[in-house]
């Protein structure tokens, strides 16, 4: 085994140890979810990838992935989850000063603040840079006033990621800046949006004089497109096929042949947990496709099996993509346009699960509800599964990402791209 083999191993085997001593002295069921995220919080085992500054250990993927073996080893809850975890804090870790990660990671981190992201508009999906919500300075703070849309969880949130228009004398991409803003405030209103799950994840948010402290701009004025890229880029990577690699642990019920292939091919497969929107959907998934064959009696039905283990192949790709991004991230890069393809996969894995399961399910696929199998698990997937095509930006923009930023084809025409933003029609100006 050549030596730098034997070294990394060593090193794994130290942090397993550590790891696991550490949950083994400190997991206690009886604890509140709150007490535990507490702890974890100040441990630095919650994020280990994380920089050992700001509550992590400064680990890579793969070491990373070693700590949440040992977490689930002993049944342990992971940290918390959602926009705060995924995209908000590691976009404050590169971009905001030590006063601004002191003030808001701490009670992110514990699970005591919950964020949302605040970017797209009406007028603003896809080309996001067209975005017309206005903040003029006053003094010691700025005044917003306009609308974002599709904002997950804001009727929950204490803080939100912002980006609004400070300059309309520059082009698009220029006079944008990037805020922390007080969800809690007069000026600002929240209202749900029905989804055809039944549900209202997303949200309308108006803004009509609502006010945001200068000490809560990340980065320069007129510079927030950059730090909104890297929050764009960790969003990708949370929805995408990454954060869902490592979801495929455990056996699939009633193939116990098949198991021991997947066991082979999920090998070392610890993978981070599924967070936010993507939970409710994500493991769930891979859950149902696991008990599903068994419960129709389809264990030996070769189509199925067929499509689990193709299922189970993109998952272990999407863990490898995942791997890439975190690694990027844990070195304190911004990750790159792989989170693109992780993000193309995600689509793909979800719309495979929808038409796996309500194939499996045969006629009971068209029930729904508690009339249907597993209470309409299959079925919400089913109905919920279009939006991993198009939140954090849409199947078509990850191709042009990827077709211009990793094959160098010909970027699109932007005609309107050094013209000032007062002078173009676009978003809700047109």
């Amino acid at each position: 085994m050549p030596e730098v083999e034997v070294i990394k191993n060593a090193a794994s085997a130290a942090i397993r140890a550590e790891a696991g001593a550490w949950f083994d002295k400190n997991w206690d069921p009886e604890l509140t979810l709150g007490e535990w995220w507490e702890r974890l919080a100040e441990s630095g085992w919650g994020l280990p990838a994380w920089s050992e500054d700001w509550f992590g250990k400064g680990f890579n993927s793969d070491q990373a992935a070693i700590v949440a073996q040992e977490r689930k080893r002993v049944g342990a809850y992971g940290p918390p989850s959602g926009i705060g975890i995924m995209m908000a804090g590691p976009t404050i870790v590169n971009h905001a000063t030590d006063e601004q990660k002191q003030r808001f990671l701490p009670a992110m981190v514990s699970g005591k603040e919950v964020w949302c992201q605040l970017f797209s508009e009406p007028g603003s999906g896809s080309d996001l840079a067209s975005l017309s919500t206005r903040a003029v300075r006053d003094g010691d703070e700025w005044i917003v006033n306009g609308q974002k849309v599709w904002t997950s969880g804001a009727q929950f949130s204490k803080w939100g990621i912002l980006i609004a228009r400070t300059n309309v004398d520059v082009p698009k991409h220029k006079g944008v800046t990037y805020f922390v803003i007080d969800m809690d405030q007069p000026g600002i209103e929240v209202r749900p949006l029905k989804e055809m799950t039944g549900g209202a994840t997303f949200n309308e948010v108006f803004f009509t004089d609502a006010r945001v402290p200068h000490a809560n701009m990340i980065g320069d004025e007129g510079e927030g497109w950059g730090v909104a890229v890297t929050t764009l880029a960790h969003e990708r990577n949370s929805l995408g096929a990454g954060s869902m690699g490592g979801m495929g642990g455990g056996e699939v019920i009633g193939l116990p042949d098949l198991n021991a292939k997947l066991s082979d091919l999920m090998k070392g497969g610890g993978g981070g947990e599924m967070a936010g929107m993507a939970a409710a959907f994500g493991g769930g998934g891979a859950s149902m496709i696991k008990m599903l064959p068994a419960m129709f009696n389809k264990q030996k039905d070769p189509l199925v099996r067929q499509d689990i283990i193709q299922l189970y192949t993109m998952m272990e790709i999407a863990r490898y993509t995942g791997l890439r991004s975190q690694a990027a991230a844990a070195r304190g890069q911004r990750p790159g346009p792989e989170v693109s393809t992780g993000k193309l996969m995600a689509s793909n894995m979800v719309r495979h699960m929808r038409d796996v399961g309500l194939r499996i399910e045969g006629a009971q696929g068209m029930l729904h509800g508690k009339d249907a199998p597993l209470n309409g698990m299959m079925q919400f997937l089913a109905l919920f599964c279009p939006a991993i095509a198009i939140a954090g930006g849409t199947d078509q923009i990850q191709r042009n990402i990827i077709g211009e930023r990793v094959l160098g084809l010909p970027s699109e025409p932007r005609v309107d791209k050094e013209l000032p933003f007062k002078d173009l029609k676009v978003g809700t100006q047109r």
